[in-house]
């Protein structure tokens, strides 16, 4: 039996699209990501698949499950759902579920390219790179030393907010660089963390302590804007704030006085509120804000390998098998 599949952006590697088109029929609807056009495309073209693969930041909602599904009640056409990305925020979970089709996801691919992403940000962002670019680039090299002094991360306390699979990989790398403690908060005890030497502290504790604090959990109701203008008060003067995970993890407008006013030293951001961010966004005015375009997992060996998961998901899922990675 033939199976339509359907890929939301026409961007999907080939080597993903070699397994689906072994068995399947597929149809690409986009190039373009973001922006209204693509979105309507997707919603013109999405009628009447078997499997979606979403490879797209725009939200899977009720209204695109209907129309990929049919008539949703009397002939519930749509049996899989994979993502190609390894969080699913961007994806209605209570509707899918309520749907009863099968979820999946592209687990554990971005551990270590994200964690390289991470201690990068540390770097850029304490030792001043952006500061450093700026004033080479437009002949203002100072002699000296004075003017560029930055933080250390030999013999800081670095605090990991999240100590899942990207939060161990990032603990591993710092382990060279002879960090003094290393701490962790999170909703329940990680038991990698002794083998790590990580101590698990409340959040207050560790904002309060850490020279570093890095963002690496998921973003759910309970932690969107973790660090807002309450919590950027309990950290140091002198922390550097990573952010790997989403965004929304963070109250933007409240980092962005806290950065200006030097209450913190500064920051380093791989994800940001929108994206991508208008090029005249206030925060990307800031010397001691680092800011790189969600790249964490941006490499070619990432990208074929989820694409190849995704396909894998899809292919179990028709199959009515259990499928790779299942989110549900």
């Amino acid at each position: 039996m033939s199976f339509q599949v359907y890929i939301a952006d026409k961007r999907y590697p080939a080597v993903g699209l070699d397994l689906l088109r072994k068995t399947t029929q597929t149809t690409f609807l986009t190039y373009l990501e973001y922006g209204e056009d693509s979105l309507k495309e997707i919603k013109n073209n999405i009628k009447g698949c078997d499997g979606l693969i979403w490879n797209t930041h725009h939200p899977l909602t009720a209204e695109i499950l209907d129309l990929a599904g049919k008539i949703l009640l009397l002939c519930p056409q749509l049996k899989v759902i994979s993502s190609t990305s390894t969080g699913f925020d961007h994806i209605d979970l209570g509707e899918v579920k309520k749907r009863g089709i099968p979820l999946g996801y592209a687990r554990l691919v971005l551990n270590n390219s994200v964690a390289d992403v991470a201690v990068g940000l540390m770097i850029a962002a304490a030792r001043r790179f952006k500061e450093g670019v700026i004033n080479t680039e437009s002949g203002n090299w100072e002699l000296g030393a004075q003017w560029r002094l930055g933080q250390d991360i030999t013999g800081s306390t670095v605090g990991i907010v999240g100590l899942g699979s990207i939060g161990q990989a990032v603990v591993r790398r710092l382990k060279g660089f002879d960090v003094a403690k290393f701490l962790y908060c999170g909703r329940r005890e990680k038991p990698e963390a002794k083998t790590l030497g990580v101590q698990r502290v409340s959040l207050e504790q560790l904002l309060a302590e850490s020279d570093y604090v890095i963002l690496a959990c998921p973003l759910t109701d309970e932690t969107k804007e973790l660090i807002n203008a309450n919590t950027l008060k309990m950290m140091k003067k002198t922390a550097v704030l990573v952010n790997i995970a989403r965004g929304g993890l963070v109250e933007q407008d409240a980092l962005y006085e806290a950065l200006k006013e030097n209450r913190i030293f500064a920051a380093g951001l791989d994800v940001v509120t929108p994206e991508p961010i208008p090029k005249d966004h206030k925060i990307l005015s800031l010397p001691n804000c680092f800011v790189t375009p969600h790249m964490g997992g941006a490499t070619m060996s990432n990208l074929n390998t989820k694409a190849i998961i995704a396909a894998k998901n899809i292919l179990l899922g028709l199959e009515g098998k259990p499928l790779l990675y299942p989110v549900i």
